[in-house]
């Protein structure tokens, strides 16, 4: 019986060894990115949406992970995460907790996730020119508001862009 121990021993022991440089090298490698540092970003857009399609790329393009839902009828992914009539646009995305309706620009987004405040989320109504997958060729920026919505449905203006002021 002493001799199936040792050799139970014997064979943790190897493991053991076999397993070390692994160990150090994986401490040897720079840290892992923090999922928190990357929020995903789950948008819900019509297959034969091309802005929609920019907007994502705009996301990517500013630090954000992006899985994309596709679907013919946005209407119900609309009123489960609680967007307003009147307030919808072309793609509904959801990030930790919040739903980003249109073309709502990433560093808006990035404050909604930085100070938290009790909300649904962001919405940019409509498609304004020059908003984030809207951007014309001539860089004009129709002036547009990115509006909170609160946990009641009300809207307050949470950002202007398309200003003189170069917002």
């Amino acid at each position: 019986m002493k001799n199936i121990d040792i050799r139970n021993i014997l064979k943790v022991m190897m493991l053991a060894l076999m397993l070390l440089p692994g160990l150090a090298s994986a401490r040897d490698r720079s840290p892992v990115e923090h999922p928190l540092d990357r929020p995903l970003v789950t948008v819900h857009k019509t297959p034969w949406c091309g802005c929609c399609s920019q907007w994502i790329e705009h996301m990517r393009e500013h630090g954000f992970e992006v899985s994309v839902i596709e679907a013919a009828d946005l209407g119900p992914v609309k009123q489960r995460v609680g967007v307003p009539a009147g307030k919808g646009s072309c793609h509904t995305a959801e990030v930790e907790g919040y739903f980003i309706e249109g073309h709502v620009p990433a560093e808006d987004v990035r404050r909604l996730l930085a100070e938290r405040p009790a909300a649904r989320g962001l919405t940019v109504p409509g498609m304004p020119a020059g908003s984030p997958g809207m951007e014309r060729p001539d860089g004009y920026v129709q002036p547009y508001s990115v509006e909170l919505i609160g946990e009641d449905g009300s809207a307050s203006e949470w950002a202007r862009h398309g200003e003189a002021s170069g917002h």
